[in-house]
């Protein structure tokens, strides 16, 4: 008897109580959690770090490269057999055109992007890169209105014909050449031939960037057509950047001087 309760009592005291197991259950718990935690802290600095060498690395310029996020993982249609036609890519060769058209520090009068955008088509590289369309369609109208204020100031002034029934018309020196309005001086004048012809002579031919319709056919893809735009996108992004009076001077003395629009007639 006596050694059956010595037995017991001694299994007592050897056997951990239910406490003991709890707290010991509760320590790897949070051991492993603590472990847990350690390591998502330490992964989510490693990304943070990685994360801010990203961002301290310059992007590529959209003028120069495709944004990654417009390109399809995999080619839909099959690759054209035509022979690609090569743009121009050189910045050195952007300032000199700038330059001769602007006149000196011309490269230096618009910001990088614009300078490249305003002289890009929407065909080229299916306008993923940015194009020239509102550049195109705000210098256009720039170019329209200098142009009709041209033709006011430097019209031949016409005499009023004698009304047969004696009536003297309304005279006043704003309205004197208003009539010149009504012939089409000005759609002659700029007409894209006109125009395009103007643009070649400065050299924007050489930095276009667009994709012709029919390459060995330049007249057929409406070479004319796109030099025009060209030059007004360029005049349209003056505006933009150094506003309305530096955008008029540069079309009326690089575009309607050379043009004819202020010589006497």
């Amino acid at each position: 008897m006596n050694s059956k309760l010595s037995y017991q009592a001694f299994a007592a005291v050897a056997r951990p109580s239910r406490c003991s197991r709890i707290f010991a259950a509760n320590s790897q718990c949070a051991r492993h959690f603590s472990r847990s935690a350690i390591a998502r802290e330490e992964g989510s600095q490693a990304q943070e770090v990685v994360e801010a060498t990203e961002s301290e690395q310059e992007p590529t310029p959209r003028w120069k490269e495709t944004p990654p996020a417009m390109k399809a993982p995999v080619r839909l249609r099959a690759a054209p057999g035509k022979k690609e036609y090569v743009v121009n890519s050189d910045p050195l060769l952007l300032d000199h055109f700038y330059i001769r058209f602007l006149g000196p520090e011309g490269d230096k009068m618009l910001s990088e992007e614009t300078k490249w955008q305003a002289v890009t088509h929407k065909s080229f590289d299916q306008g993923r890169r940015g194009f020239n369309d509102r550049l195109g369609y705000l210098g256009k109208q720039i170019v329209g209105l200098q142009a009709t204020l041209a033709q006011l100031e430097n019209g031949p002034k016409r005499k009023p014909q004698a009304d047969t029934f004696g009536r003297e018309p309304f005279q006043h020196p704003a309205l004197e050449r208003v009539e010149i309005l009504a012939d089409n001086f000005r759609q002659r004048k700029l007409h894209s031939r006109h125009v395009g012809e103007l643009a070649h002579r400065y050299g924007l031919h050489e930095v276009l960037r667009w994709l012709p319709w029919v390459p060995d056919n330049m007249a057929l893809s409406g070479h004319n057509l796109i030099l025009t735009h060209t030059l007004y996108a360029i005049v349209g992004a003056v505006a933009m950047e150094k506003g309305g009076l530096v955008a008029n001077q540069v079309a009326r003395e690089k575009i309607l001087k050379p043009l004819g629009f202020f010589s006497k007639r």
